[in-house]
């Protein structure tokens, strides 16, 4: 993979939405094994690698993008690319920036504060030194998009699968809303 097709991606970022539209693209490389993404990767394999991986977490702290919370669009693209990685091969990478890139947007989306994309998305920052513990503050309404988007998933993610129900189990939520909360796929 040449460095122009990369620069390329990543200096077309001018907003979330072109962050989110560069994922997509990422998601689509996973799928077809074609694209700027891959190399030499079998068509249609369904694989995810460690470059995925890389590619997801440039687009994601690109500089246009890097001080404003993960976009509910980014968030999106990115449980799409979970879906589509049948076989996985990055050693974790994606499903670490994978649940913290949900859990900013959750965080930012509900007023909470969260640090730069580059600090909270970053393999060497645990999660829990920013991420919430408590569903104080927690907008209900993000919280069942993120159960709405687990549910019924192939692959599920136990990070962040744990995060919520951290926070859902500290929140006081009405005893109905709690079944479709924890109502999670894996």
């Amino acid at each position: 993979m040449s460095a122009e097709p990369n620069a390329a991606i990543t200096s077309k970022i001018s907003c979330r939405k072109t962050a989110a539209q560069a994922l997509t693209i990422v998601r689509d490389g996973v799928i077809t094994g074609e694209g700027p993404t891959t190399t030499g990767r079998i068509h249609f394999s369904r694989a995810l690698d460690a470059a995925d991986a890389a590619w997801c977490a440039r687009i994601l702290t690109a500089t246009a993008v890097e001080h404003q919370p993960v976009s509910r669009a980014e968030a999106e693209a990115l449980f799409e690319i979970n879906d589509a990685a049948a076989e996985r091969s990055d050693d974790g990478l994606f499903d670490d920036l994978f649940a913290k890139a949900v859990v900013h947007h959750a965080a930012s989306a509900s007023g909470l504060p969260v640090p730069s994309r580059t600090v909270a998305l970053s393999p060497d920052t645990a999660i829990e030194s920013w991420a919430p513990t408590k569903a104080v503050g927690v907008d209900t309404e993000v919280l069942e998009w993120i159960a709405s988007q687990m549910r019924g998933r192939r692959r599920g993610n136990h990070t962040l699968m744990r995060l919520v129900a951290t926070i859902i189990g500290a929140a006081t939520l009405p005893l109905a809303q709690i079944p479709t909360v924890f109502d999670i796929g894996i």
